[in-house]
């Protein structure tokens, strides 16, 4: 009798264990290889590359089925597909799409196989938030108009600031209505909108965080208020200092006039008519480049005046190490190789980091004076080549 009681709780328990084994419930599609090139670029889909053994995809898995239980419906209107891919089982798949840690959220859009990064919050207002303003993107596009000043002031939205920022100089207060800090700076930040209104080289611009949340994320808004010089769609600098009318003025005037006279050095300059020691890098020759001994790589913007201060010094850099086969002085154009950038975590310009044989083992944070970097790399080097 005993056994035949063990033989009923084995048997019914076992699909139990089995049907539970996954991370998620079956709200959520799970895509193979073969699947995942079929169906991605057929509609939007915002897919979780996980392990199963990852703590942060664990906590993440009742979110994650909640986020497809509301977009993964059985209908010719579905916005949005929910799914996963299980890089355990999926490894050359994982790497295809450059997942280094667990989990990494991918946003792909209809008729592309290259997918956008999320990398806000993974509650499941944020979530949703950033569903909802790429859902928007997409079928605004074209359509998405900048909005007109008032006094000099842009208010900028979720489906109107890429567009609005993508070109040109912005200085954007990043903030919350109910911030103390950032009701006392309103009228001071309105003040030098109006300073500057009829000045087309700049705009002063303000994001209200509580209703745009995907912006905020994107550009890693962590306290009210923000102030955040941008260019060409790219943060250059935080603002840190004094928040008065004066200094708010003088700070803008300094950072105009510093990314002119870059301009016109940059314009002036000859070009070097001996060929480059410096490796360009794309995101086609990349994984092979530097998957074998060490690559020292500057990921920059054109329009970064720091990287444009750096140029000649990386250039002698690579010069000096132009015979030594260990080691690769390297560079990628971050506004031609966005996701490749996003891939290795280029929050800021220029940022150094160095490979050994396909791995990222330190990103360089010291000066960037020629004796430095020098240094740096000398360091690094196997000793028998010192």
């Amino acid at each position: 009798m005993m056994e035949l009681n063990l033989y009923y709780f084995i048997s019914f328990q076992l699909p139990l264990l089995s049907a539970t084994n996954d991370l998620y419930n079956d709200n959520v599609l799970k895509y193979d290889a073969n699947t995942f090139l079929v169906e991605i670029g057929t509609k939007p889909h915002f897919v979780q590359f996980f392990a199963p053994w990852c703590g942060h995809c664990k906590r993440l898995a009742p979110t994650w089925d909640e986020l497809a239980e509301k977009y993964n419906i059985d209908s010719d209107n579905q916005e949005v597909v929910i799914a996963k891919v299980d890089c355990t089982e999926e490894t050359a798949l994982c790497a295809d799409q450059g997942v280094t840690g667990y989990p990494t959220l991918k946003f792909f859009k209809t008729g592309s196989t290259e997918g956008l990064k999320y990398r806000g919050s993974r509650d499941l207002p944020s979530l949703e938030s950033f569903v909802t303003s790429t859902l928007g993107e997409e079928e605004m596009k074209e359509e998405v108009k900048i909005p007109k000043p008032n006094h000099g002031m842009l208010e900028l939205t979720d489906s109107t600031f890429q567009k609005t920022v993508q070109r040109g100089q912005h200085f954007v207060k990043f903030y919350a209505p109910w911030c103390g800090h950032c009701q006392k700076l309103a009228p001071v930040w309105q003040d030098l909108a109006i300073s500057f209104e009829y000045d087309p080289s700049i705009r002063i611009s303000k994001v209200d965080c509580t209703s745009n949340r995907f912006t905020c994320n994107e550009f890693e808004v962590k306290a009210y208020p923000t102030l955040l010089w941008i260019m060409d769609g790219k943060k250059v600098e935080k603002y840190q200092g004094g928040r008065s009318h004066e200094e708010l003025k003088s700070f803008v005037t300094r950072m105009k006039e510093l990314n002119h006279k870059i301009d016109t050095e940059y314009e002036e300059k000859v070009p070097d008519a001996l060929p480059s020691p410096v490796v360009q890098l794309t995101s086609e020759n990349f994984a092979n480049a530097v998957s074998q001994g060490l690559s020292f790589v500057k990921f920059f913007a054109p329009w970064c005046g720091h990287c444009r201060r750096l140029a000649s010094t990386w250039s002698d850099l690579g010069r000096k190490f132009v015979k030594n086969t260990e080691i690769k002085i390297a560079e990628v154009d971050c506004t031609v190789e966005d996701a490749l950038c996003s891939e290795n975590k280029v929050e800021g310009y220029p940022t150094l980091i160095l490979f050994k044989n396909g791995e990222r083992i330190k990103e360089y944070g010291g000066t960037r004076d020629l004796s430095a970097l020098h240094g740096f790399v000398l360091e690094h080097l196997p000793r028998e080549e010192l």
